[in-house]
């Protein structure tokens, strides 16, 4: 038996699971029957949730397009990075500079699975993806580096997996120890969900009833705690749907920002 093979046979799909819930919102065909009951009880109290979670991605994109095409960056480490979908991180950023170096990190066995055969590289590039957990970044940043330099900029993502750790120290903690391993010039993306509307914090709910991995909304200034030291990249901590979109777009209730790390 292949480790791909021992990885799958090893995955419970009786039990709801975050990555496998946001790609079927997303429209993938990576999930089982219990992660599309989950959803679709989502959706039926929050049927904008999937078109809200197609926004949430496509802030990503337009955030490692500006990171790998205004700031110069050339590496990034994408943290909880949930399944491949379309536009991945180092697809987006090697189109802008083929050199670019992504490090992906998750610790789902169809996750690891899906990355390996998807997860290809420019050949100028590195993609690599390290099978850890996010809380236990001694052992992503030491993985890491395999692939990244730290002695030079990184752009390090959170994206809508902050969510997922209750408590806010803990959570700070974990960015603050990222953010002290990569040099000056590194940037920090951060989405997640917000308590700002009635309608997501039943969302919340309803997925909390259900998934393995809860997730807890946090209120803006709660997330902006997340850049302090930091330099706000224009236009600073709004809307996913507000940072440089490329069309004009309704405020939905995933909030962003990009901060740099000065020098």
């Amino acid at each position: 038996m292949t480790s791909d093979e021992r990885l799958i046979s090893d995955l419970d799909t009786g039990v709801p699971h975050t990555a496998r819930i946001w790609n079927y919102l997303l429209g993938g065909k990576d999930n089982f029957a219990p992660d599309r009951a989950v959803g679709d009880e989502i959706l039926r109290g929050q049927p904008a949730l999937a078109e809200n979670a197609r926004l949430s991605r496509a802030f990503l994109v337009r955030a490692v397009r500006h990171l790998a095409g205004e700031e110069g960056i050339r590496q990034f480490l994408d943290l909880g990075t949930g399944l491949p979908t379309a536009n991945n991180t180092h697809e987006v950023a090697q189109r802008v500079a083929p050199e670019s170096r992504v490090v992906y990190v998750d610790n789902d066995p169809l996750v690891l699975t899906h990355a390996r055969a998807l997860l290809t590289s420019s050949a100028e590039g590195a993609t690599d993806y390290v099978d850890a957990d996010l809380r236990d970044i001694d052992a992503v940043l030491r993985q890491a580096a395999r692939t990244l330099d730290f002695t030079q900029p990184v752009a390090v993502l959170f994206m809508g997996v902050l969510g997922h750790i209750e408590d806010d120290a803990q959570a700070q903690r974990l960015v603050r120890a990222v953010l002290a391993a990569v040099p000056p010039g590194s940037h920090l993306a951060i989405y997640d969900g917000t308590d700002t509307s009635p309608e997501v914090i039943e969302a919340a709910r309803l997925w909390n009833q259900s998934a393995a991995l809860p997730y807890h909304l946090r209120s803006t200034k709660r997330l902006a705690a997340f850049f302090e030291g930091l330099e706000l990249v224009e236009p600073g901590l709004v809307s996913v749907t507000k940072w440089r979109p490329d069309i004009e777009m309704a405020e939905i209730d995933q909030f962003c920002a990009v901060g740099r790390k000065p020098h």
